[in-house]
């Protein structure tokens, strides 16, 4: 047969008909799992954000639309709830979290972030003192603070030991203050401030007599909090499995962990254990921090990724890059000498080399533009995409909100200022206040942006928290202080806690729902049309 280029390519486009003919009758043939009706799906599509309905199937979406459209995929097995006009929102992801390292104690801490009176928190440290054994420790890690609770204070060394007079106690408030009970101190060998880090003090009454607490910074409370037990390998997997099934409750169904201090090699084990298991129940992206001060940041990050190339993993577990530590002598540091900036040019040139995903703790704009030339540096002598992120950046400005768009670069910010946001107003004023942070201004300027709390040492892991400050900057005391001008709608603040999170672990095709039915690892699940915790209680309600 004579060679004719025109029928193998009228063959080929028939078969392709043929095939895309059968995949429309395949994909109508299937019916779903679950449908929802009668509702409000958000879609996150900008041409019609809201939907009335979906069909699921596999974990995966068959339809969006109307009732009519999604009822066409219902068969003898399909359940089809009447959502009574409630909210479908996607799964939650938190852009900026400490949710491995939180992990690990999930299932031994004794949690204060829902306590809406000091008499309550104190309950819970006396009824963990009766399950425990004499001598076992009780830990308070942080995610509260004394404006939650109805007497406005903090807890006293007699409180904590009345409570639990057989336990020695730990508890930390955000990385400035920490009260021990007289079992804790002797047992961590404190009597003075010589026995503490460098920088840090025992806290004294008007009279000279140490109360029981202690003052310091972050690295101070990190190596503080380094010496106190760690739970068993059982525990911190048991942890790690409760902590995600705890996120999954609250509607999270991605995070974007951001290493931390104190986060080491080894803290990803229990991580790694639950993901081979295949019991992940939450999409994670992970950085690494620079372990600690003082060692070789660049050998370290080359030794540890070796063989772990940015994007390794796979739907539910993959590594990113490096950070929110890239080198010590940046981190927390708003003087660096030329020198630190060389050392972290170094490194951040490597992982950009290498496609990584590079994010930094940079809380004030007033030094930020110290980083931001150093990216620019990285990005004019590499010349590839720099898929990085600023974490914070509270009071960022507009010029340095130009810059970082300018750059690709991502603005992570948290809800710090639910806690902080009192303080902060009186330390830089209400102007200030009324805009930390420029949200509304970010989002209109194009920035890349996602939301998150920055849990647990420092805040609430609730999302819910976070998307009621974000659209009615009220504060843990009810003091209302974001602008009107500086306040986000609500589908964009969903936006920020879904498709826009930078670096956020998602994918394009599975979705379900977030509940005891279905798979808890889809990013879509129930909520009530955003019916919100009360002020004082960090609980979600009906999420």
């Amino acid at each position: 047969m004579p060679h004719r280029p025109w029928l193998r390519a009228a063959v080929g486009l028939l078969a392709c008909i043929i095939g895309l003919h059968l995949s429309a009758i395949g994909a109508r043939a299937q019916s779903a799992d679950t449908i929802l009706v009668n509702g409000k799906i958000v879609s996150g599509d900008a041409a019609a954000p809201v939907r009335g309905a979906i069909a699921i199937a596999d974990g995966k979406i068959l339809a969006l639309g109307d009732d009519a459209e999604t009822r066409r995929f219902a068969g003898p097995r399909t359940q089809v709830v009447d959502l009574g006009g409630r909210t479908v929102i996607p799964g939650l992801i938190d852009s900026h979290i400490h949710g491995i390292r939180a992990a690990l104690s999930f299932a031994t801490e004794v949690s204060w972030i829902d306590a809406a009176s000091l008499t309550e928190a104190l309950e819970r440290i006396r009824a963990a003192a009766k399950a425990a054994k004499p001598g076992a420790w009780l830990i308070v890690a942080g995610g509260w603070t004394e404006e939650q609770f109805a007497e406005r204070r903090r807890p006293t060394q007699a409180e904590l030991a009345a409570a639990a007079p057989d336990n020695p106690v730990y508890v930390q408030l955000y990385y400035r203050w920490a009260m021990l009970t007289p079992l804790a101190l002797r047992a961590l060998n404190i009597a003075s401030d010589a026995d503490l880090p460098s920088g840090a003090k025992l806290e004294r009454d008007a009279d000279g007599n140490p109360t029981g607490g202690i003052t310091g910074g972050i690295r101070e409370f990190g190596a503080i909090f380094a010496k106190l037990p760690a739970p068993s390998d059982a525990d911190q997997v048991a942890g790690t499995r409760k902590f995600f099934r705890e996120m999954n409750r609250l509607g999270v169904t991605g995070i974007v962990d951001a290493g931390g201090v104190g986060v080491t090699p080894e803290s990803y084990q229990a991580l790694f254990k639950v993901w081979r298991e295949r019991e992940l129940t939450l999409r994670v992206s992970y950085s690494l921090s620079a372990p600690a001060p003082g060692e070789d940041e660049m050998k370290t990050f080359q030794d540890l990724t070796r063989l772990v190339p940015a994007g390794f993993g796979d739907d539910m577990l993959r590594f990113a890059g490096i950070g929110e530590i890239v080198t010590w002598g940046l981190y927390n540091n708003d003087h660096p000498t030329e020198q630190q900036k060389q050392q972290f040019y170094e490194v951040a040139r490597w992982a950009a080399g290498r496609g990584m995903q590079l994010r930094v703790h940079w809380p004030h704009d007033a030094s930020v533009g110290q980083l931001l030339d150093i990216f620019e540096r990285v990005d004019r002598d590499v010349k590839v995409a720099l898929h990085w992120i600023v974490d914070h950046l509270d009071d960022a400005s507009v010029a340095s909100l130009a810059r970082v768009k300018a750059l690709g670069v991502g603005w992570a910010f948290q809800d710090a200022m639910y806690f902080a946001g009192d303080r902060y107003a009186k330390a830089a004023g209400l102007d200030a206040a009324r805009r930390a942070p420029p949200l509304a201004t970010g989002l209109h300027m194009g920035v890349i942006m996602g939301a998150g709390t920055d849990a647990h040492r420092v805040m609430s892991y609730n999302p819910f928290v976070a998307l009621r400050w974000i659209l009615d900057g009220k504060t843990v005391a009810g003091v209302p202080l974001r602008a009107a001008e500086e306040t986000p709608t609500r589908l964009e603040a969903l936006h920020l806690y879904t498709k826009a999170a930078p670096g956020s672990p998602r994918t394009k095709t599975v979705a379900a729902l977030s509940s005891p039915a279905n798979s808890p690892t889809s990013p879509f699940s129930i909520a009530t049309t955003f019916r919100y915790p009360s002020r004082r209680s960090l609980a979600c309600s009906r999420c």
